[in-house]
């Protein structure tokens, strides 16, 4: 089975009857970015770790402005695949232009860190430990293995696609109502957790949203692989590749910056992605001026050639046959291993992540702890707060509704898992202050 273009690209927005239709002036992909951009989880992106927490220089990039950057190239690779798309299969896609493709990308780009919680990927491995390791473990109890799964791999893709399509709106079913097709693209691990990777524990959805997950995958025309898995879509190679553009080449700007890796050090290895060296170059001065001129080249080549292997290998991907990312099959695979060796080692792996990250464990284990021991004894209660401790009644009454009595554990769990991982660091370090009477 191959996917086919004009599904791919369907503006019809989950939970909607009926495609919107896709005007020049303001397409329904425009309108998922506009969307996305207005919700309340993406502006809490600002004061979520990117790789440097509470930087000592204001110039470092955070979550959001990474996901801006990450959209901004995703709009450049989705245009110019676009264009040679239509060249190719036009004839089947009437109304839609090159921009479409990229307002696409774009807009998946924009999520694809909205479900992460506070503390980066330290606080995704916190939080699967608790659950599969620590106090949390007693409570998988009665739940399914899907339900156990869900936490013991708690994972931040799968929170976003639980963030945009349920939390973000009074509604509970459509969430964002974001089209099938930017959902889809968004969707990096179109899978659940039993289906995950047993090393990598990455998956695309919660148990909760498998119904919502069928049905964007039933709109677009996914390849079924298997029991609740799918082949990626086409355009999430794109997102992926946007992404690994940024982090790439950023991070070295950033650890310049910071003053943890050398101006000849940062010139080297991003002049090595370079397929030429402009003649310009020689004429700026400064050294920030120049990792910044480097950098905004090397993005280029690298948006160039990640189109040249989509459009090389677009057949294998419509066949859901591609397997990898985009850059690794590019000609400079061994300087982006090299880099990412080397930042790995100079800029990530510092004293101070270190400290930040054992800040961060104790913050979620102590709320996870506290939140989850105030909706257990409600449990056990029968729904009803009357015996609980004060303590305890505090507790829920600072979750952001009311709990529900006759709620099962699985959903409580959920509710507590939306509300700690869709705190900022700050807010997380403030609430757990409070917790220990420190404010």
């Amino acid at each position: 089975m191959t996917m086919q273009w004009s599904r791919l690209l369907s503006a019809q927005r989950l939970g909607h009857q009926g495609a919107e239709p896709v005007t020049p002036a303001r397409n329904p992909f425009q309108k998922d970015w506009d969307r996305v951009v207005f919700c309340s989880a993406f502006r809490r992106l600002q004061d979520k770790t990117q790789v440097h927490s509470l930087p000592e220089s204001d110039y470092v990039r955070n979550r959001l402005t990474h996901s801006l950057e990450v959209s901004s190239v995703g709009r450049s690779l989705g245009a110019q695949v676009g264009q040679v798309v239509l060249e190719r299969h036009g004839a089947g896609l009437s109304g839609i232009g090159a921009a479409e493709f990229g307002h696409i990308v774009a807009a998946a780009c924009l999520g694809h860190d909205i479900g992460n919680p506070p503390f980066g990927h330290f606080g995704e491995a916190t939080i699967q430990h608790w659950f599969r390791s620590g106090p949390g473990a007693a409570l998988m109890e009665g739940l399914s293995e899907p339900e156990r799964l869900d936490f013991f791999c708690f994972e931040g893709n799968a929170q976003g696609f639980r963030v945009m399509t349920r939390l973000q709106n009074w509604r509970d079913a459509g969430g964002l109502r974001l089209t099938c097709a930017t959902l889809a693209t968004f969707m990096k691990y179109p899978f659940g957790s039993q289906a995950a990777d047993p090393q990598k524990k990455k998956f695309g959805h919660f148990a909760a949203e498998a119904a919502l997950f069928e049905e964007m995958a039933g709109n677009v025309g996914l390849v079924a692989l298997g029991r609740d898995r799918y082949a990626r879509h086409p355009l999430t190679y794109l997102v992926e590749a946007a992404d690994d553009i940024c982090y790439s080449v950023v991070d070295i700007e950033d650890g310049f910056k910071l003053g943890r890796i050398t101006f000849a050090e940062a010139e080297e290895r991003l002049k090595s992605l370079l397929r030429r060296l402009p003649p310009r170059y020689a004429e700026i001065t400064d050294e920030t001026w120049k990792i910044a001129y480097l950098r905004a080249k090397v993005i280029g080549d690298l948006i160039d050639l990640a189109v040249e292997v989509f459009l090389a290998h677009e057949a294998e991907i419509l066949q859901g046959k591609f397997t990898g990312d985009l850059l690794s099959r590019t000609d400079v695979t061994p300087q982006l291993d090299e880099i990412a060796r080397f930042t790995k080692a100079r800029i990530f792996e510092t004293r101070e992540r270190f400290q930040t990250e054992v800040m961060g464990g104790e913050i979620l284990t102590s709320l996870l702890a506290a939140f989850c021991d105030a909706h257990h004894a409600l449990e056990l209660a029968g729904g009803s707060s009357v015996s609980l401790a004060p303590r305890q009644r505090a507790l829920l009454r600072l979750m952001p509704s009311l709990p529900r009595g006759e709620a099962s554990r699985y959903e409580w769990l959920l509710t507590v898992t939306d509300f700690i991982s869709g705190m900022t660091d700050s807010y997380a370090l403030t609430q757990f202050q409070r917790l220990r009477g420190l404010q």
